[in-house]
């Protein structure tokens, strides 16, 4: 269902609902919800509890976790910039040695699949070689 205003939650239900047909069974697709859209002193008291569980800010909006391999996912809307967090967080997991891939259509997140060497069940879209 696409709404109105939400880019990147239609994008991110497309993409998942994709990753759960091209990968086995046996794969994890999670989305950890780690930031509180709650403007006001509720909102900062409830992220400040997150963050106290261990929220952390910048983390991908998706994790895939398949057969030994771990790839992270930023969706953003096609104009959509990352934040200096999402930048650290980014620099920081490609620095360990994990996948980290920028998403901004389904055929991103097939490409970043073949890229970091998922196996699917289906063909990833032809990467063209930037110019």
């Amino acid at each position: 269902m696409m709404r109105r205003g939400t880019p990147e939650a239609d994008l991110q239900r497309t993409v998942v609902q994709a990753l759960r047909i091209a990968l086995p069974r046996t794969a994890i697709i999670h989305h950890c919800a780690n930031e509180v859209t709650e403007a006001g002193p509720r909102g900062a008291k409830r992220q400040a509890i997150l963050v106290g569980m261990g929220v952390h800010a910048g983390f991908a909006d998706l994790m895939v976790i398949c057969d030994g391999r771990v790839l992270f996912l930023e969706l953003k809307a096609p104009k959509g910039r990352l934040r200096r967090e999402q930048e650290a967080f980014r620099d920081a997991v490609r620095g360990q040695g994990f996948g980290w891939a920028l998403v901004r259509s389904l055929d991103d997140a097939l490409g970043a699949l073949a890229d970091h060497g998922f196996t699917t069940r289906i063909a990833p879209p032809l990467r063209r070689p930037a110019p």
